[in-house]
């Protein structure tokens, strides 16, 4: 997580740990308050909007969007590690709040049911995140690889693109999921329902945030946008011509309220909550390590599970939702000047004010506005560049991104990110269960054994096979293993050492150890003995556990490969000579990947 330049070499309690807020108001410098204060101004004048636009995002209320997002700044502020980040209600997470709790609302969608659902989704979040970072579990956003995140956030944009558009137009579909949504939408287009005068104020808006993103990338873009379509709005009375509003939000800080849910509600929460919580973690843990990388400074993953988790419990007992950290709040915080985590205080304290003496100033702001604040941050989501790059750099990497994005799309948001996860873990055993392998060879005028399908040139000694296995021998990869030993000993009648590579064997479980002793035994019976060099002392230990010496030579575990290979000539006098007639330029497919 990214921490200031002010450290202390010894070691800090442990309740500092705990509670980083202690560290910045002893550390803090005078210096800092006036940047500090101008950048939680400037950040309140972005989160107001965005707020209330995430929070119909989800389905809830435009207020909440406001609770949340007074409550994770200071909940944050007390046990975020990080002097930069910034959370609060996030565009990715909406659909995924929407998903969890539409299913356990009656027909008429009550929102006092909807928000209690959502603050003890929150307060699950919190949890969650917070017992997996005590317990040191920040390793779990390694659960979405970088190309699963690419699609899977792909496929969110473009949900949450299509589910917006008929408030972007004036009107509303009652549809579920992206191809009824979107079929529907144009439905209602060539029907005539779409108002026209809503539709320019939604379209308008949306052209005017991108455009001012991309020529004035300083300027808080929503904050006029929404200024400009208010002042619309009140100016030409749009209301009498159907163009929907906010209208008039609940005045007063929010009150302290436990959500009442029923035990049935439990479970789809729980579920939900997990799935938002690696999202969020995932979401968190890149953009600390951007920001951080930044300074120089590093990541605490472990604390910054417990800073995400107390901002959630924070906003769940205060009638909020779950949040995220934002990479561009965060950057307009930064950009503004901002120096600590006081910039959310100051931001909470501005959005507080609103809230009790302004709401007033709200209630004119028009939905598709709204509508086009939600599709601007989904634009912000895809990634396209990336998405090519996987294409022209690894096309098993782009298809896992696609499958994603499709499993977003079509199944839904909530069974999407179970799919992205599945496919990240499915492409680690993948890569261990068909792992990359070579035989290896001698270059003239290069020192080593090299692939030869890189060098097909590369020399062989007769009757020597050095086979290099870039994996773990464990349950998943031992048939293949020694499938491939013995298509190696079918294929080479003269041979007489088969020499394992075995550097980048780290790990030898008991599955893999009988299959070395049958698979010992079997060359054996045939003149075949098998090598191992470079073998790691731990796993080397293991070897010596499972009694695998019994039947493999303890002579045979030599300390590199040249030690093998010229034991092998010491005992046989062979000779290095030019590559076997016919010899492919790989082994397998996996060779070449």
């Amino acid at each position: 997580m990214a921490e200031g330049s002010h450290r202390s070499t010894a070691r800090p309690p442990l309740w500092h740990q705990y509670v980083p807020a202690v560290d910045v108001i002893t550390s803090y410098r005078k210096s800092w308050l006036p940047k500090d204060i101008v950048a939680g101004l400037v950040l309140s004048a972005l989160l107001v909007p965005q707020g209330m636009a995430y929070a119909e995002l989800a389905g809830l209320p435009p207020v909440t969007g406001l609770y949340t997002s007074i409550l994770c700044l200071l909940g944050y502020a007390v046990f975020g590690p990080s002097r930069v980040l910034v959370l609060g209600p996030d565009s990715s997470l909406g659909p995924m709040i929407a998903a969890t709790i539409a299913p356990l609302l009656l027909a008429d969608g009550d929102p006092a049911r909807a928000i209690a659902l959502a603050s003890m989704l929150a307060v699950l979040v919190g949890v969650i995140m917070t017992v997996a970072g005590v317990a040191k579990l920040g390793f779990v956003a390694d659960l979405l690889s970088k190309p699963t995140q690419i699609g899977y956030l792909n496929g969110l944009a473009l949900t949450i693109i299509v589910g917006q558009l008929d408030k972007l137009f004036g009107f509303s579909v009652d549809a579920d999921g992206l191809l009824a949504e979107a079929r529907d939408f144009v439905t209602g287009l060539a029907d005539g329902e779409a108002n026209a005068t809503a539709a320019a104020l939604g379209i308008g808006s949306l052209a005017g945030i991108l455009l001012l993103n991309r020529l004035l990338p300083k300027l808080p873009s929503v904050l006029i946008v929404v200024v400009l379509a208010a002042i619309a709005v009140n100016a030409f009375d749009l209301e009498n011509r159907d163009v929907d509003t906010v209208g008039v939000l609940p005045q007063g800080f929010p009150p302290f309220t436990i959500p009442a849910i029923g035990w049935s509600d439990l479970p789809p929460l729980l579920a939900g909550a997990g799935a938002i919580a690696v999202v969020a973690l995932a979401d968190t843990m890149s953009t600390a390590s951007a920001f951080a990388a930044r300074k120089g400074d590093r990541v605490r993953g472990n604390q910054e599970m417990v800073g995400i988790g107390a901002a959630n419990i924070a906003a769940g007992f205060f009638q909020g939702f779950p949040v995220s950290t934002s990479g561009s709040r965060t950057a307009v915080a930064e950009q503004a000047g901002s120096k600590s985590q006081v910039t959310g205080v100051v931001g909470a304290v501005a959005i507080t004010v609103v809230l009790v003496f302004a709401t007033a100033l709200m209630q004119n702001v028009p939905q598709p506005t709204l509508g086009a604040i939600v599709i601007a941050a989904a634009l912000s989501l895809a990634d396209i560049s990336g998405t090519r790059r996987l294409w022209h750099q690894r096309r098993m990497e782009f298809l896992l991104s696609i499958i994603a994005l499709l499993g977003v799309a079509l199944l839904g948001v909530l069974p999407g990110i179970l799919i992205a996860v599945g496919l990240s873990i499915l492409n680690v055993f993948r890569r261990t269960w068909w792992p990359h392998q070579a035989e290896l060879g001698r270059v003239d005028g290069i020192a080593g054994l090299h692939d030869t399908a890189s060098y097909p040139a590369a020399q062989l000694l007769p009757g020597l096979f050095v086979l290099r296995y870039d994996a773990p021998l464990i349950f998943a990869n031992s048939r293949m293993f020694a499938d491939r030993v013995r298509e190696i000993a079918n294929d080479h009648p003269d041979l007489r050492w088969i020499v394992v590579a075995a550097e980048p064997v780290t790990d030898v479980d008991t599955t893999a150890a009988d299959m070395l002793e049958d698979l010992d035994e079997w060359l054996n019976a045939r003149g075949v003995s098998l090598v191992f060099a470079e073998l790691k002392d731990p796993v080397r230990e293991k070897i010596e556990r499972y009694e695998l010496t019994r039947t493999i030579d303890p002579a045979h575990f030599l300390p590199t490969v040249d030690d093998a290979v010229a034991e092998y000539i010491r005992q046989t006098g062979a000779h290095w000579q030019d590559p076997r007639p016919g010899q492919p330029e790989a082994d397998d497919e996996s060779s070449r990947r």
